[in-house]
């Protein structure tokens, strides 16, 4: 058998990616990092605790940095994102120095970065590329980068991701879509909201998480819990619910009489598309977000709507047990925390299968005969 592929997950989350690259068989990951306790005590419950390290990147010092074949991660993307400030003195945005250090010292093969669509017109981009030219901190690595859409790679969802990877092994290509919209071109057809949900309970039977608490790194956490346990409802008041039930599948804001309009919709005429929207069965969701369970935030209403027959259309948001569906968790993955902090860790991590379309991409380049890895002593940069 060839030797697993040894990899660190910077910046770890719930484990997402880890999740996408260990099934897809041959990885083995030898550090993950992550300062959320909630996220990080998710990604020991299913991954393992002895080589998680909860706490602060920049406090790992370079002596406990690995070696390894592939490092991957994702720099909080909040100061590139829309939804963000995009403050370039942001020091979130600093954080992707930090992913260089372990590539410093780990010096492995590949390295992959994820993040938010906007990254790419970003200065810290600029920068980063400015890193990889003759001199810099990674001139060993030649880049490439695009933007991938997740429906293209399994996932029923349409979330837009840049994917950077670095390779002292020879220029990497991007992996080639596996999924298409529909079907025609000799790819599969797009997963689609149906694919993920369908079957579950349309009334969920509880709205809290079981009184279950476990120890991770010396901490109290709550959980871990089951998929079946997310299946979290709500109690929405009586002039939601009433707003929902206007909604229409791919429907939002704008289908809404005035007299439910709030003074801030009613005031802005453009814009925000996708707030108060209803998903559709035969399509893939929008972007999951960290907030999914607040209709008002997106497009996050339950796809079951019957023009015809009021009593057949689900009016709540999607639970989280959905959510992660949506985001392709399979339903053995394990969460530690509260509702909101399993939420975010839902919305802001990587689609594991789009992880794992990536995996197996890399996986022959990886496995090729290059010298493993080498501990080397660096100058103080």
């Amino acid at each position: 058998m060839a030797r697993p592929i040894t990899m660190i997950d910077l910046f770890a989350g719930c484990g997402g990616m880890t999740s996408g690259f260990v099934s897809a068989k041959g990885y083995k990951p030898v550090m993950a990092v992550e300062w959320e306790l909630a996220a990080a005590a998710t990604y020991a419950a299913n991954f393992g605790e002895p080589h998680m390290r909860w706490g602060d990147i920049a406090e790992v010092p370079d002596s406990d940095i690995p070696e390894a074949d592939l490092i991957i991660g994702g720099p909080p993307c909040q100061g590139f994102s829309n939804l963000g400030t995009r403050d370039v003195d942001d020091p979130r945005n600093q954080l992707w120095k930090e992913y260089i250090r372990f590539v410093r010292h780990a010096r492995p093969k590949v390295f992959v970065i994820e993040n938010v669509d906007r990254f790419r017109k970003s200065s810290e981009f600029e920068l980063l590329l400015q890193e990889t030219q003759k001199g810099g901190l990674l001139d060993e690595y030649e880049l490439t980068h695009d933007l991938l859409l997740a429906a293209d790679y399994g996932a029923p969802q349409r979330r837009k991701r840049t994917i950077v990877i670095g390779s002292r092994i020879g220029k990497i290509p991007m992996p080639e879509p596996t999924h298409e919209p529909s079907g025609l071109l000799g790819l599969e057809p797009w997963k689609t909201v149906r694919d993920a949900i369908a079957g579950l309970p349309e009334t969920p039977d509880v709205t809290e998480l079981p009184k279950v608490v476990a120890e991770y790194f010396g901490k109290k956490v709550a959980g871990p819990f089951k998929s079946v346990d997310l299946h979290l409802g709500r109690k929405p008041t009586e002039r939601s619910l009433e707003r929902y039930d206007h909604i229409p599948p791919g429907g939002g804001r704008f289908d809404l009489p005035d007299h439910l309009l709030s003074r801030c919709w009613r005031e802005k005429k453009t814009g925000t598309t996708d707030v108060m929207g209803r998903m559709r069965w035969d399509h893939p969701s929008l972007t999951i977000r960290t907030e999914f369970f607040k209709p008002e935030k997106g497009q996050y209403l339950h796809p079951q709507w019957d023009a015809n027959d009021a009593e057949n259309r689900v009016n709540r948001p999607i639970t989280h047990r959905e959510a992660a569906r949506l985001q392709t968790f399979p339903d053995e993955f394990l969460w530690c925390g509260s509702k909101i902090e399993i939420a975010r860790q839902i919305g802001n991590a990587v689609p594991p299968v789009l992880a794992k379309a990536i995996a197996m991409h890399l996986k022959p380049y990886l496995q090729a005969d290059v010298p493993a890895p080498r501990k080397v002593e660096l100058a103080e940069a």
